[in-house]
């Protein structure tokens, strides 16, 4: 199998891309060898997640993606004795030498159901990397304003491992996706990008893969679920709604204000309150729940962090209780 592998800059997530031609006919025989290896995966330490995305066309390239929680983890796999001998069973499924990317960084993000993600890689001519990265930022600009586009992100070489670069995008459809890679805009770029690189290669992938980053030029972000930022917003809402109303409610119905008035000054006071106190503490708190990167694949994290939520809510609920009880 030929490596290719590429370093990110921020986080520890480290993800192999791997692409591998079936010969016609040993399709079944692949998708139990796949289903074998994945298992193997799944017990070394570190171990994130798997997916396998169907050969496609007449070349029935299928892609396999393999995430750990970061680069010892995942070299440890690929360099395994276990590895290589389901690598050794399985060389006569495959047409040719597999290849694969292997990328070190990038955030979890959240997945949409139709996304698309490209995995693209370039051999940089020697002596040619501040061009070839000035080229890019130029494709960037013109990516962001193509229909659907949602993010990128470069890897870059791994130094003593080998010279490739690899830049990861993703679209909204593959339909957008397609347009992109066929439009005359990308065919205009590809050629003047030409003096810079000598080969490149092009590998779709559908949208779990897409899910597992968080891209420097994300338009879409990483925040947490709607679910659980609406949770959040109760959480720090309801004891802010009920202190105002016990104090300033009071208060401005002694001074006989009337009530539009005082609705729009609680409002003030409970929106300042969430944006500058008390929202800031509850992320802090709650990172390891809300922030995606930290509970991907956790189970127990986002257990625990939905059964504190709900803890909250009925100590809130019980304290408020026994203080409305006294006073009136």
């Amino acid at each position: 199998m030929s490596a290719r592998a590429s370093r990110g800059s921020a986080a520890d997530n480290a993800t192999v891309v791997t692409s591998q031609k079936v010969r016609e006919g040993r399709t079944d025989e692949y998708q139990r060898w796949q289903d074998k290896t994945n298992q193997a995966a799944r017990e070394f330490e570190g171990f994130v997640g798997a997916e396998v995305y169907p050969g496609a066309g007449e070349e029935n390239e299928w892609v396999a993606v393999f995430r750990f929680s970061g680069m010892e983890q995942l070299t440890a796999w690929l360099d395994s004795n276990r590895r290589q001998a389901l690598l050794d069973e399985a060389r006569e499924l495959f047409e040719g030498l597999p290849t694969q990317e292997v990328l070190h960084g990038g955030s979890p993000a959240q997945p949409a159901p139709d996304v698309v993600t490209a995995v693209i890689s370039h051999e940089v001519k020697p002596g040619s990397e501040q061009q070839f990265l000035a080229w890019q930022e130029k494709t960037l600009k013109a990516q962001e304003k193509a229909p659907g586009f949602m993010g990128s992100e470069m890897f870059k070489p791994v130094e003593g491992v080998q010279e490739h670069w690899v830049v990861v995008f993703r679209f909204d459809s593959r339909e957008h996706l397609d347009d992109w890679l066929d439009s005359d805009v990308r065919a205009k770029l590809l050629n003047e990008g030409s003096k810079y690189f000598t080969s490149y290669d092009v590998r779709k992938v559908g949208s779990a893969f897409s899910g597992w980053f968080q891209f420097d030029h994300d338009k879409r972000g990483n925040a947490p679920p709607n679910w659980k930022q609406a949770m959040s917003v109760v959480l720090a809402l309801y004891p802010t709604v009920m202190v105002l109303n016990l104090t300033v409610g009071v208060g401005l119905e002694k001074l006989t204000i009337r009530e539009y008035i005082g609705l729009f000054l609680s409002n003030v006071l409970s929106v300042s309150a969430l944006t500058w106190l008390l929202m800031p503490i509850v992320n802090k708190v709650f990172a390891f729940w809300l922030v995606p990167s930290r509970v991907a694949g956790n189970r127990r994290a986002q257990v625990l962090g939905l059964a504190l939520v709900v803890l909250c809510y009925l100590v809130a609920i019980a304290v408020f209780g026994l203080i409305t009880h006294q006073i009136w």
